[in-house]
Formats: C-alpha cells, structure tokens, sequence
C-alpha cells in the first residue's frame, strides 16, 4: 500500500501494488504519455510512504480505510450522482412514523429502498395507508391535533388511525406499522392470504360492508405489488453491478434484488482517476460500496423482533471480473459473514437482467453527457481564466472565501467557505463569532475581515510550524525511517507529521494554504486582509475583493479593479462562491440572533434554569407557539410546575409589551 502526498502533506492518492517498483516506474515514465489525470496527480505529488501488508485481503480493507478517511483529490469517490429517497419509519418513537426520506441513515429507523423518485414512495404509502393507517404527519402536526383532540384530515378519511386523539392505543399503532413494515419486506403473501380469509369470513356472516372494505384493502396491496415487478423467479437476493464509460468518466448502476423483485436502484457518474481497465474499476467499486454499506449497517440500532438487513448479498453479479476476484470473493464473505457468490452471469433471467442495467448505464453516461455536457470543462476554463487574468502561478485549485454578518452592529459573524477544483467542499466550512468591534459600538465589517483572516492564517503557520527539522545522512533530500520519501521546498527535508494532527492522527483542514483567498467588498476590505498576510509573512496566498454592486475584482495595490466580461465563467464561479459565503454566513447569524432572543425572553424567570428553556422551547418549536400556550399547556412539559408555568407566561407578555413599546418609539 502506498500514499502520494502533495507540498502541504496532505494525502492526494492512495493505490496497492504488488511491487512497489514497478509500479513507481510506470508513473515516473514519459509524463506526455500518462492519462491527464494522472499526469497531474504526479506532478502535484511531493513524498510517497509505503505500508507493507502480508495478504491482498488486507490491502483491499486498508484501501478503503484509507480512503474514507483522507478523501484523496485523485482517487474515484463512489458518492451517488444524487441524493436517493428512501421510505423511513421511526421505530424508536411511541407512535413511530412513515415519511420520505434522504440523508446519512440514524438509529432507531428503519428504512426501505433507496427509490428512484420520491413520487413513487408517495405514491405506495397513498395505496398502502388505506390497508396499513399509520401516522405520516410531523411531530409539530401530531402535538398540534392531540392538544385541540381533533384528527387530521387523513385521520377523518381512514388513512390515519389517529393515535394523537386516542383512537388506537400506542401497541395497536406499533402493530400497524410492524404489518406495514413485513409487507415492504417481502412477507406479503401471508398478508393477502389473511385478508382473503378475513374477506371470505365476513361475507359468510353476511357482513359485506366490511367485506367490501376488506376486497378494497387486497386491491390496494396487489396494485402496491405490480409496482415491484419479479424479475428472478427463483426469489434470488442478489446486487447487479453494471458499468459505462468513457476515457474521461464512468457511469455505474446497480440493481437491488431481494426475495426476485428489484427493490432499489442506484447510479453514480464518476471522473476516471488514470488509465485503469473495466476489471480494476469493477474492483475499487465493489470494496468502496459494500465497505460503507457495513458501515452504515453497524451504525444502525436493530429494533427488537427484527433481523439486521445483510449489506451484503448472497450473489453480486457483474460483468467483468476483477483481476483479484479470488481476494475480493473472500473479503465480501467476511463482510457477509458467509459465503459471498461474485460472478458473471451467463444465461437466463439473470444475464436478461444484467443486460437490461448495461443499458440504464449507457443510457445514464449518455443523459449526463448531454445534461452537463461543458461542466468539467466549464470548470477548468474558470479556473484557467481566473488564472490568466489575475496573473497567478497556477490555476486557484483551492479558493477560500469569507462574509461577515450582523444587524446594526449586533451577533456580529463570519463565515469562510472553501471551494476545491470548483465544487463546494463542505466538510470544510468554518464559522468564526466575531471577537473585535468598533469603538462606537458598530460592526466594521474592515476590522472583523482583518480578524478573520488573521484567526485563519494564525491556523495555518502554526500547523506548518509544527513540522520539526529531520536529519538524515543525505544531501538535498531523503528517506526517513519509516520509508517517506520527502521534498521540502526550501531545500531541506520535512518531518512527515508536518499536517497530522497528534490528538487524532488525521489530517489537519487547514494545514495547507489556498490558491486564492476571496472576501466580499472592495478595496478597503482587500487591503485589511492583504495587511494581515503581510503581516503573517504569507506570500503565497492570493487575495481579492469581489465587489456586488458592480461585481468588481478588487486586486491589492491597484488603484482601479479587475472588470471580468459579464458572461464569463470565472465570473460566475467568483460570484457563486461570494454568494455561498453569504448564504452560510446569514444562516448562522439567524440561528444565534434566534438564541439571543429566546433566550432574552425567558431569563429571569424563577426557577427555569438552561435546561428547561431548552426543553420548552422544544416542546411548543418555538417561543412564538410558547407564547400562545395556556399555562396547564406549560405545565405539561416534564419539570415545569404550575408556579414555573405561570411566571413563564407573565415573562413573555412583558418581553412583548416592551418590544411593541420600543417599537413604538423607534
């Protein structure tokens, strides 16, 4: 195993190879014959370390370690193409809920899918809800209509067996849902069955209104079945991995097959990281995707009565083999922890089917050719333009921005936001809580931008700092110990831990510097920030101003500004990244503004402590809705008295009669 680190140590690619040698020697060849992508990512590389494994298995789970926690610029990331809706139901709630669904999954909820559209959940819960009446609403909704003991209008049409007002019981309701939930997973002829049984019963006692119901409900649910379609007659739980592509990117689609019926289909378009075969492509995907499959699997509560769904299928069909087949078989059944069958299918249903998802994979390439057709290239032209017109060394791969906010001086902020290679890079977004203010009690907005930036490159220069002197026998370069090959720029070598963070051995966000250094507003703005720099003794860092009134590129030490053609795409890019600045940075000044006041309304009050402003806040959403409350309401929130409750409310009409009042007198 081997990792490519760049100037700032920080890990651009992660590969396996046999023998090391070789494999070096391939990429140091003649650079005019390498793939772009790879032709950058040599030239970008500064050291390479090696870690010796004793068997491929290892390599394969060290990989994917590695890769999910460095994030490599030049390694393929399998991250959807979008995100995929999936139907959850929170089991851990007293009266657990159905609704649509996207994000990281959360323990405690069960979930189905993913599905293609979110219309199509819609649509199976319309049908379903009539044979399984489960609750769908918000919990706002749910408190709402159990404190006005009213149902809601699938509560009046029998589409919601209504527990807010007591209909049914909380195991009554829990029993709907876990019938809901068998049905989803497959148990459904058993279902059908019962409901035949129960239809046919109630006609023999001439009760046909309810027989009717019970033949409307057995429609329901078989129509619910049409729309998942058996494609394997033998009940086959199988993935069907497919793939598509070209000299510059791949398009990936799989098919989840459980008990014969396709249960959720996903796609992902991915950039080619070299020069790698459909064998070695197949390979990278399958020990990324079923690596967080099992992550995602562990990280989920299993509710009581229920198995933990296997990440892992029994089959993975695909259709090229990967060159380690025997190595990656193995991992997987590891992962399964039972015998893993990866294959290529070679006749009837199966091989129907794998053909018919080669297809949605062309289809895909084809559809995102002709959707983005210029992006990547759209992108790199920005950068280039950017490059040209302010005259910098290299193309601003990495572009960082900050925004200040307030109103009037007050819960003054700041956001930074970074984009990397043109694309928003949001684990790395930064809030910073404005420390200095003006004298006259005013935001200035020029000194929050200079103490932005300094906290910002203070950061840096003292990660960089923390990378101590290494001594080695060798001239102008060496090998450490531990087999790192470093360059340092200015002549000496570098300590391998110069970015890693000794608390958790991960790297540093911020241990390297970015290319360009954006903040919103003119010239007055540029030159605090660009003082900062000089006074940091940082010369590598571009900075400009972009402008909104004239959308101007403010240079430092120019008089006059940059003016960019309208329709150009590094204008654009300049301008999203301003506006994604301000976006993150308004989000956050309305989330403490709405602390402040919360908690301006409520303090003072006897015995209501953090902990139950908190919960009362909670409880009612919102101090607006805790306004409207009775004082029994009030009560009701566990640890509030009638006492509390009462000084609570008297709290709340004096904070709004004064703010009327001043508002009055503004």
């Amino acid at each position: 195993m081997y990792k490519f680190r760049d100037i700032h140590h920080r890990v651009i690619y992660v590969g396996k190879a046999k023998s090391l040698r070789s494999r070096l020697t391939s990429y140091f060849a003649d650079l005019s014959s390498l793939h772009p992508r790879t032709r950058q990512m040599v030239t970008t590389a500064a050291s390479v370390e090696w870690t010796v494994v004793s068997t491929e298995v290892e390599a394969l789970q060290l990989e994917y370690n590695w890769i999910k926690e460095f994030d490599p610029r030049f390694n393929v990331r399998y991250r959807d193409d979008k995100s995929y809706p999936m139907l959850a139901v929170t089991m851990a709630e007293e009266y657990p809920r159905l609704f649509v669904y996207r994000g990281p999954r959360r323990k405690g909820v069960r979930y189905f899918g993913p599905y293609s559209h979110a219309w199509a959940i819609r649509e199976t819960l319309d049908l379903l809800t009539r044979v399984f009446p489960a609750r769908t609403c918000s919990s706002g909704v749910f408190k709402r209509h159990k404190q006005i003991d009213r149902p809601c209008l699938l509560g009046y049409i029998d589409k919601c067996a209504a527990p807010c007002i007591g209909r049914v019981s909380a195991e009554e309701h829990r029993t709907i849902v876990e019938d809901f939930c068998d049905f989803l997973a497959g148990r459904t002829d058993r279902m059908i069955n019962n409901l035949q049984g129960q239809m046919e019963r109630a006609s023999a006692e001439l009760d046909f209104e309810r027989a009717a119901r019970l033949r409307d409900d057995i429609g329901a649910l078989r129509r619910a079945l049409e729309r998942q379609a058996v494609v394997l007659g033998d009940g086959t739980d199988a993935d069907l991995v497919a793939m598509d592509g070209d000299q510059l990117e791949v398009s990936v689609q799989v098919f989840h097959v459980r008990g014969g019926r396709v249960r959720g289909q996903r796609g992902w378009i991915v950039e080619k990281s070299g020069d790698d075969q459909m064998a070695e492509q197949v390979g990278q995907f399958l020990t990324q995707f079923y690596g967080e499959q099992v992550d995602q699997a562990d990280s989920i509560d299993v509710e009581e009565g229920h198995a933990k769904a296997d990440p892992v299928p029994r089959e993975v069909l695909v259709q090229t083999l990967p060159p380690n087949v025997d190595e990656v078989r193995e991992w997987l059944s590891s992962l399964r922890g039972s015998n893993v069958d990866l294959r290529i299918p070679q006749r009837g249903d199966k091989r129907a089917l794998m053909e018919t998802l080669a297809r949605n994979a062309a289809d895909a390439l084809n559809q995102h050719k002709l959707k983005r057709a210029g992006d990547l290239t759209t992108r790199s032209a920005a950068l280039t333009e950017i490059q040209d017109t302010l005259g910098l060394d290299t193309a601003p791969l990495r572009i960082e921005c900050i925004d200040i906010s307030h109103v009037q001086g007050t819960d003054v902020v700041a956001s930074l936001v970074v984009f990397e290679d043109g694309l928003p890079r949001k684990s790395d977004y930064r809030h910073y809580a404005i420390r200095e203010a003006a004298g006259d009690g005013r935001s200035d907005d020029v000194a929050s931008i200079a103490e932005v930036t300094r906290r910002r490159f203070l950061r840096h220069r003292a990660d960089v700092a923390a990378a101590a002197p290494v001594t080695t026998a060798a001239i102008g370069g060496g090998i450490a110990a531990d087999g790192v090959v470093e360059v340092d720029p200015n002549g000496g070598d570098m300590a391998p831990e110069a970015a890693i963070d000794p608390k958790t051995g991960r790297p540093r966000k911020f241990a390297y510097p970015p290319n360009l250094f954006v903040v919103d507003g003119g010239a007055p703005q540029v030159h605090a920030a660009a003082a900062v720099l000089d006074e940091l003794n940082i010369t590598d860092v571009a900075v400009i101003g972009l402008a909104k009134r004239l959308e101007e590129v403010w240079v430092p030490g120019d008089d006059d500004p940059v003016i960019f053609p309208r329709t150009s795409e590094a204008l654009f890019l300049l301008q999203r990244v301003r506006d994604e600045a301000h976006r993150f940075a308004i989000s956050f000044h309305r989330s403490k503004r709405s602390k402040r006041m919360t908690a301006s309304a409520l303090d003072g009050v006897p015995g209501l402590g953090a902990t139950r402003r908190a919960a009362l806040v909670a409880h009612f959403g919102s101090v607006a809705n805790l306004r409207q409350a009775t004082i029994e309401q009030i009560s009701e929130v566990p640890g509030i008295g009638q006492t509390t409750a009462r000084a609570v409310q008297e709290a709340l009409v004096e904070h709004n009669q004064g703010s009327e009042q001043t508002g009055s007198a503004r």
